[in-house]
């Protein structure tokens, strides 16, 4: 299965639930010929689930990487980054899932059932961004020590963020 051929798929499964598709192809300085595409699938929060299980169903082993997050205003947006093809050269391509949550209802389904890597990087997104992952094996802090405030999350820029652990130095006197 190459790139197009995946992103099609999503289009023809989903229809007009995909908010947005993008296909990118970056060529090496060193090397012309030889580039890395990458697909981009936008779906929304109730969609999410049914595109990693389409994922599953059109690609016999989605590798997994990482979850990206950050905040955009009143949203959370999530990137799940998947490699189809791993390990095969001049094939593999980058796959990635984008999900955007309101802050007021940051909830996303786990997709540890299905793709079980996925642990640590959903554990990191409750911690650092406070997403709720529904349905997480294990929800246990491991990323922040056991005495950080909790709904406190480092990666937030809104009142949940860190800003009020942070000293201004700068101002000088006792805090």
């Amino acid at each position: 299965m190459n790139v197009e051929e995946a992103v099609n798929s999503f289009k023809k499964q989903f229809g007009n639930k995909i908010r947005e598709t993008r296909l990118d192809r970056i060529s090496h300085k060193a090397n012309k010929k030889n580039s890395v595409s990458r697909a981009w699938v936008a779906v929304g929060s109730a969609s999410f689930k049914e595109a990693v299980e389409h994922l599953c169903r059109i690609h016999p082993m989605p590798h997994f990487a990482v979850i990206s997050g950050y905040q955009i205003g009143n949203d959370i947006e999530l990137i799940y980054h998947f490699s189809l093809n791993y390990g095969s050269k001049l094939s593999e391509f980058s796959f990635n899932i984008k999900v955007k949550l309101p802050k007021s209802r940051a909830v996303l389904p786990s997709i540890t059932d299905l793709i079980p890597g996925a642990l640590i990087a959903e554990r990191e997104m409750q911690e650092m961004l406070g997403v709720k992952i529904e349905g997480i094996p294990d929800g246990r802090r491991i990323f922040l020590p056991k005495n950080f405030p909790k709904g406190v999350f480092p990666w937030r820029k809104d009142e949940t963020g860190p800003g009020k652990l942070i000293k201004n130095m700068h101002k000088g006197g006792e805090k």
